[in-house]
């Protein structure tokens, strides 16, 4: 009997996933799934910790964290079937609470108001294809680009979160402290994961993670869980909590703005760079289904907001899960699943180190740069502009700005070598959007 429920289950995750067509299987998704929560749950804690500095209540926070992204992610497997988890962002989440609450002196209800409207704009921009024409507008070379310079950023974010590098005064970034049990936790990381990616074990990151994890309890680094399961904090205190007295004034235009370009390019490079990895652009750099794909975080922004937490965005973590051969929505759902029952058990699934995840996030920075070899290096008006978008994306710690400098240099060459053939009408029009943002800021 129990045989038989499971090959239903499974005709049925095969049916709607696709899985045979896409030459991957259940085990496999599940693992890819497990690997992108673990390198992506420390948005559980660390979102209601930036958020609750505006005096948003810290327990309805982490509530308002998990339903967002679960709902975003189930939205993205079902209606998209792409193996992408959603969450609200890092960049955005400080934004909301530093610039606008603290820096600007608004109450959190205006900032949430402010992400309220963006999803809601989000939502008419994909039903009316703006943003998936923006994503078939970008030249094949910058795809490639984004690719690779996502590789570069999430190795600098895990490098950054072990403690590997540090800021520096003199020198900007510096080799953290290397006696540090955080720094020696990871180190010892990237060489278990080195080791069972060496010898193509299945589930390579996942099992690192985990390993890593255990090896941080003698060392002081794994803190022991408190519990194991806690039941949830109710989002009452921040949930439709909405300021609408200032939505007609300039700076409420100004911080929407913000909101949503960081929101779009961050969620148009992840999803372009990690399906360029992962081989699912199209062979003229499309990617199929596009608008299902950006409308999961349109709806995500939009609910987050009526919970009580800052813009939901794709996450580049996901690309830990492609690189686990995560290939369709069973492996979203399956993330999508743990960040709900981490409402529940969220003092097991919050004692994972950032020094346990940092490996798998730094060895999938590698497996990122594989498109490079794909880049025309040999016109300089393709290999600039790929060039830059592959270098300031770490830099300044953002995708879309990695994108920003790609697309402008790209405009420019090509204008002034008169190979303005090579440029579609949706390229000026964002060349127009980027001068102007920088004259706003």
């Amino acid at each position: 009997m129990n045989a038989q429920v499971k090959a239903q289950h499974d005709g049925f995750l095969q049916k709607t996933f696709k899985l045979a067509e896409h030459k991957t299987n259940v085990k496999t998704e599940v693992m890819a799934g497990i690997t992108t929560f673990m390198t992506m749950a420390y948005i559980i804690i660390v979102n209601p910790g930036i958020l609750s500095a505006t005096g948003m209540d810290k327990g309805a926070l982490f509530t308002a964290t998990c339903l967002s992204a679960a709902l975003a992610t189930f939205i993205m497997a079902f209606y998209a079937n792409y193996p992408f988890a959603l969450a609200p962002g890092m960049g955005l989440n400080a934004f909301f609470a530093f610039t606008v609450v603290l820096g600007m002196g608004y109450s959190w209800e205006f900032a949430l108001t402010a992400v309220f409207i963006e999803g809601i704009i989000f939502i008419l921009l994909t039903f009316f294809n703006i943003r998936e024409a923006i994503i078939n507008s970008m030249p094949m070379n910058i795809k490639h680009a984004v690719s690779v310079g996502i590789g570069l950023f999430i190795a600098f974010i895990g490098l950054s979160n072990a403690g590997i590098v540090a800021a520096s005064e003199a020198t900007k970034v510096t080799l953290g402290d290397m006696s540090s049990p955080t720094v020696l936790l990871a180190l010892i990381g990237i060489l278990i994961t080195g080791i069972l990616l060496a010898k193509n074990v299945k589930g390579a990151l996942l099992l690192g993670i985990i390993a890593t994890t255990i090896i941080g309890i003698p060392m002081g680094v794994t803190p022991m869980p408190t519990g194991f399961i806690s039941p949830p904090p109710s989002i009452a205190p921040i949930a439709l909590k909405f300021d609408f007295s200032k939505v007609f004034t300039l700076d409420m235009a100004v911080i929407m703005f913000t909101f949503l370009f960081v929101d779009l390019f961050d969620t148009l490079g992840t999803l372009v760079g990690v399906a360029s990895k992962a081989e699912m652009l199209d062979r003229e750099g499309r990617l199929p289904r596009a608008k299902q794909a950006l409308f999961a975080d349109a709806v995500g922004t939009t609910f987050g907001a009526i919970v009580g937490t800052s813009t939901v965005t794709t996450y580049v973590e996901s690309a830990a899960g492609v690189a686990e051969g995560g290939k369709t929505g069973l492996t979203a759902l399956t993330t999508g699943i743990l960040f709900l029952l981490a409402l529940l058990f969220s003092p097991i699934l919050t004692i994972v180190p950032g020094a346990a995840t940092a490996p798998a996030l730094i060895l999938v920075g590698l497996f990122m740069m594989s498109p490079i070899m794909k880049i025309n290096l040999d016109d300089f008006t393709e290999a600039i502009p790929a060039f830059l978008t592959i270098l300031m994306m770490p830099l300044t710690y953002s995708i879309a700005e990695g994108i920003v400098f790609g697309i402008l240099s790209y405009v420019f060459l090509k204008i002034c070598t008169g190979r303005t053939k090579d440029l579609s009408v949706a390229m000026y029009v964002l060349a127009v959007l980027f001068i102007l943002k920088f004259i706003m800021k």
